[in-house]
């Protein structure tokens, strides 16, 4: 039986990640990177699929269990009480310059605990069977694999795994041997005792690597994760904790050597147990990247940020017309998706789906998101160059010929495109935008013709996007449907929160798009998506609610639900991009940037009210607003630029 997606904790080096069970067992590892093969995938099939387990015996009552994340570090502690004594498997992976390593220590806490390991590798997504044998240990870098003594020999040995270009090998002073396809070892771990087990991924041409000295890995990487701590600053009020835990599951999504952030180290956990809405989020979304950057920018880390416009550049580089939604770690282009049949799915949710064919859909949105992330970067001290300017002079080139165009999103349907309106929202934004870039950072351009095009898209808005007898706006032109896209209106300054359309269109999500007190994205009932069956409520949707009460002064409701969506967290504070509230379980892949970016920046403009008294009216204003949308905040409505005295409809 499939674990509960929240029954797992991560740990990662900057450039993959790995899952571990509450159990002691690693199921999901993709090497060398976040989108490589998986060669553990029984999250997405059974542990014939490939894992990593140790835990105790089976002969061993298990009384007790616990776990935790060391400090600020992603340092994951396991602890296992059991009828003879007390055990502890500290998991972690050292940040790295190539190979990626997994380190597992056994520590003895009390008494004695018999212990087993299982090791089942199986590269290409569960599906190849590698050729394993043993070795003697390698002492030095380059150190050419020697067979080791006759199976079941006492004498040290590493295991050394490999298929294709693929290879593994095993470290650890314990005895192994090889039974059913799969290595397995049993020992007794003591009080003050520690057993390590290194596992390390490395091409099959090249000689196997230098063994890891375990305990050394571990005082690096919680040196690693305390220094880069050490340089957050405290924005987020009574929740600090939650958000430094959220803005280190971020920091674990960067990809290290580009500055990109993948949406999730997952792909194919479903948005519904047993459905079909099972998508591949291994890549770099340019709008999760561009939210993730508000919050790390917010927090001090500028130097991510800073990679991370710097990701931005390379990949956006080029026509503008070729921007796609979503690249690669480090910028690729292709993304082709393909199901893999040989994997059940989890829970039974098919197809597993490798690549991701939204890579290639029109939304107007990540052009904006582009503008609005590239200003915040300005903002915060990024230094902006000309080459970038001359980009996005080029990419407000394209906006100006393709705004008014129906596009498929910012949730990627499958179904036709239309006019969301998100979408024009976004268009306004960045318009905005870019005036910004010119009037306050002395930068080059059509000024006026830009504030003619932001206006007409305003006005476009407020009567297209706007159903006078929902008393809301909807999820595209012409339509009744509620689309929680739209509680973004208020947040990027495109309306202040206080007026009677923003009001209005707040409680009507609360009235149809509110499941047990959390929002779902919209009704999946119609043709918009054109996909079958349902899904859970979107946690993002739910932080843009409490943002949006927040800004109201309706501070309460706003603490009531931000603390409900913290309780959804697991254990280590984790979560996934959705939530399935009649099941009460997590769903979607894990764990979601874009849910993490949500729990920081409600916990960030929360506070600011908090710390405002309740004022309302726009008196604790996003950090995406722009200087104008803050200055008309409080007005009920935003002016229109470029007209004297004339405030917009």
């Amino acid at each position: 039986m499939a674990r509960l997606i929240e029954d797992y904790g991560l740990i990662g080096d900057t450039q993959t990640a790995a899952l571990v069970s509450m159990d002691g067992s690693i199921d999901w590892m993709c090497v060398p990177r976040f989108d490589s093969e998986a060669c553990f995938a029984a999250l997405l099939g059974n542990a014939g699929n490939g894992h990593w387990a140790i835990r105790p015996a089976g002969s061993m009552v298990v009384t007790g269990h616990q776990r935790r994340y060391r400090g600020d570090t992603l340092i994951l502690e396991t602890d296992f009480v059991t009828d003879q004594g007390e055990v502890r498997i500290i998991d972690f992976m050292p940040p790295r310059d190539s190979r990626p390593d997994v380190v597992r220590i056994v520590e003895g806490r009390a008494g004695t605990v018999a212990m087993e390991m299982e090791l089942v590798i199986r590269f290409d997504y569960g599906a190849q069977i590698p050729w394993v044998r043993r070795i003697r240990p390698a002492t030095t870098e380059g150190a050419p694999a020697h067979p080791a003594g006759p199976r079941g020999a006492d004498e040290p040995a590493d295991i050394l795994a490999i298929a294709g270009p693929n290879a593994l090998v095993l470290r650890t002073p314990v005895p192994t041997r090889g039974q059913d396809l799969r290595t397995r070892a049993s020992f007794s771990i003591h009080a003050g005792q520690r057993v390590p087990f290194v596992l390390t991924a490395f091409p099959s041409h090249e000689a196997v690597p230098a063994p890891v000295d375990p305990e050394a890995a571990l005082a690096d990487t919680v040196t690693f994760w305390q220094d880069w701590t050490s340089g957050l600053r405290d924005v987020h009020g009574p929740w600090e904790r939650e958000v430094r835990r959220s803005l280190i599951t971020l920091k674990a999504l960067t990809y290290m050597p580009t500055g990109g952030i993948v949406a999730a180290p997952t792909t194919s956990l479903p948005e519904e147990l047993g459905g079909v809405r099972n998508w591949d989020y291994r890549y770099c979304w340019v709008r999760d990247a561009t939210l993730t950057l508000d919050a790390l920018l917010e927090a001090g880390a500028v130097s991510e940020a800073s990679a991370w416009r710097n990701w931005l550049l390379r990949a956006a580089a080029g026509s503008p017309d070729q921007l796609q939604i979503m690249y690669g770690p480090a910028g690729e282009r292709r993304l082709p998706e393909m199901e893999i049949p040989w994997l059940s799915g989890y829970e039974g949710s098919t197809p597993v789906r490798i690549g991701n064919a939204a890579a290639q859909q029109f939304q107007l949105d990540v052009y904006c998101e582009l503008m609005d992330a590239l200003e915040r970067a300005r903002c915060s001290g990024v230094m902006e160059d000309s080459w970038s300017w001359a980009l996005q002079r080029a990419v407000m080139s394209f906006l100006e010929h393709r705004w008014a165009e129906p596009d498929n999103g910012i949730w990627e349907v499958r179904g036709p495109r239309r006019h969301f309106v998100h979408s024009k929202v976004m268009a306004w934004v960045a318009f905005d935008r870019a005036i910004i870039g010119c009037e306050k950072h002395d930068l080059g351009g059509p000024v006026d013709r830009w504030r003619q095009i932001r206006d007409r898209i305003h006005d476009e808005v407020c009567t297209q996007g706007f159903d006078q007898d929902k008393g809301a706006f909807t999820q595209y032109y012409g339509a009744s449907d509620l689309d929680a896209s739209v509680l973004m209106i208020p947040i990027v300054g495109f309306l202040p929160a206080t007026d009677e359309r923003v009001v209005g269109t707040v409680e009507a999500i609360q009235r149809e798009l509110i499941s047990d007190g959390l929002v779902m994205r919209y009704q999946t009932h119609g043709t918009v998506d054109g996909l079958p069956g349902k899904e859970g409520t979107f946690l993002p949707c739910s932080f843009w609610l409490v943002d949006n009460l927040a800004l109201m002064g309706r501070l309460d409701e706003a603490r009531e639900l931000f603390e409900r969506l913290l309780g959804l967290c697991n254990d280590v504070g984790l979560l996934a991009e959705e939530y399935n509230t009649r099941l009460s379980r997590q769903v979607g892949n894990f764990p979601q940037a874009f849910s993490h970016v949500g729990l920081v920046n409600s916990a960030r403009s929360l506070a600011a009210a908090l710390e405002e008294g309740g004022k309302g009216g726009g008196d604790a204003t996003p950090a995406r607003w722009s200087e104008q949308a803050q200055a008309l905040a409080g007005r009920g409505s935003v002016s229109t630029p470029g007209r004297s005295g004339q405030i917009r409809p």
